[in-house]
């Protein structure tokens, strides 16, 4: 007996230790994912910064791209200030719950050896605030201040969207506990916001000179497609990082969970991603034909499939991305009737796709229980949701911009759009060697009615 009592106790020290070796594993790994998600969704901004420069005019090219690496750069510390405080302040409504560890100053909000969650998920949430501004970027190009952008940007990007994520996506978010909200894959709290944000600044913003000519919409046709083309084909590749980001690695016996702590895992998200993916695609060209809207598909068909990728079957997720795109594009012809310039459809593609995937979710998985107490899946739930994230999108998009406008902040003066903006806000050419020799005089002029 006493020469098993050492053994055993030794046994056991060294159970423990290999233990506490495989939980260390574990975080690694679970930090490691998310590193590479983050990574894989800069890819979204390099897209969405291709895909604005070609849909452009050559002299709003440069415009249009840097408006990206701005967006991107002006989220981050903005998100880091207050954005993932509001996440984590504001998932019962308005009035916010004590989120101290949330706040820039606090321990959890720096390095720190203990804790391997907190900055990697950050990091995740942040690009996608950062995404929610490239949505916007291409519907405005040729006419918004870049001044005006950043400003919207950073409502939305680290404001507007992630208190539609604390509503949704939060644990304790009133549309999960209230009404069994279910939306993986962001379909509605970054898609349709962003998209619906977008439509209330155009309205305010007005369309292209040359686009509507007595009432009668014109083509302003993109100076590079196929660069345009590439740049859709980017952005589908960030989506995995994207959805990557949505899903949680939980490590040990539990798996990977959705966020809303139901069991799924990667081989869902595979085969609804690729099959909403195809659809979309095959959709926009049949109903279209043309280059632009079948690689948008593509994006079409993917956000149609989001808010259910852990419920669907692949070949139900086909068809409603199929379907899904037909709606689409009837969208934007019929808001380019109602006097609305969006450039690159981003309120049809996003906002309209976001809202009807969210209700579809309704549809097609109605009774579906939720964990921890939570209300079933619902069509009614579904739906009210979705139209709150439409109007929260709207309601702020509309109202900032508003005052933007008043103040005479938000467009760049009818001159500087006819001359190009990058003369002005960039002072670059992308094409200078296709660019006559103008004297500093004139350009000179251009800049003072800026």
């Amino acid at each position: 007996m006493t020469t098993e009592l050492p053994y055993l106790e030794s046994l056991q020290a060294t159970l423990n230790a290999q233990q506490a070796a495989f939980e260390m594993h574990q975080a690694m790994n679970i930090e490691v994912f998310y590193w590479w998600c983050t990574a894989i969704m800069v890819m979204i901004h390099a897209g969405f910064l291709a895909y604005e420069m070609g849909a452009s005019r050559s002299k709003n090219a440069l415009a249009a791209g840097v408006k990206n690496i701005l967006a991107l750069a002006v989220i981050i510390p903005t998100f880091y200030l207050f954005g993932w405080w509001i996440y984590n302040a504001f998932p019962t409504g308005i009035i916010p719950v004590d989120a101290s560890a949330a706040l820039p100053w606090a321990q959890s909000m720096g390095p720190d050896v203990k804790d391997m969650g907190t900055g990697i998920f950050w990091a995740a949430f942040a690009l996608f605030g950062a995404t929610t501004g490239s949505i916007l970027s291409g519907a405005v190009i040729e006419r918004i201040r870049v001044s005006a952008f950043l400003m919207l940007t950073i409502v939305l990007g680290s404001g507007i969207w992630i208190l539609a994520g604390a509503w949704g996506w939060h644990p304790d978010g009133w549309m999960l506990t209230e009404f069994g909200y279910h939306d993986v894959g962001a379909s509605g709290v970054v898609h349709a916001i962003a998209g619906f944000f977008t439509l209330g600044v155009l309205i305010n913003l007005g369309p292209r000179v040359g686009k509507f000519i007595n009432g009668v919409p014109q083509k302003i046709q993109a100076h590079n497609l196929p660069m345009t083309l590439i740049g859709l084909m980017m952005i589908i590749f960030g989506f995995f990082g994207f959805l990557g980001g949505c899903i949680i690695f939980n490590g040990g016996e539990t798996g990977w969970t959705t966020i809303y702590n139901t069991p799924t895992n990667l081989s869902a998200f595979a085969f609804n991603t690729l099959m909403g993916f195809a659809g979309g695609v095959i959709g926009c060209y049949m109903a279209t034909r043309d280059p632009f809207w079948t690689m948008s598909g593509g994006l079409v068909g993917i956000i149609s499939v989001a808010a259910g990728l852990d419920l669907y079957d692949p070949g139900l997720a086909f068809m409603i991305a199929t379907g899904v795109s037909f709606i689409a594009v009837g969208a934007a012809k019929q808001l380019e009737k109602l006097g609305i310039d969006d450039a690159v459809g981003a309120v049809s593609v996003h906002g309209v796709t976001g809202v009807i995937a969210v209700i579809l979710v309704g549809v097609f998985a109605s009774g579906t229980p939720n964990m921890d107490g939570n209300p079933a899946i619902s069509l009614y739930g579904q739906a009210l949701c979705a139209f709150v994230m439409a109007l929260l999108g709207f309601a702020s998009g509309y109202l900032v911009s508003y005052v933007l406008k008043k103040f005479d902040l938000l467009r760049v003066p009818a001159n500087v759009e006819d001359f190009g903006l990058d003369e002005v806000e960039v002072l670059a050419h992308p094409y200078p060697e296709n660019v006559p020799a103008k004297n500093t005089h004139s350009t000179n002029a251009i800049t003072k009615g800026a």
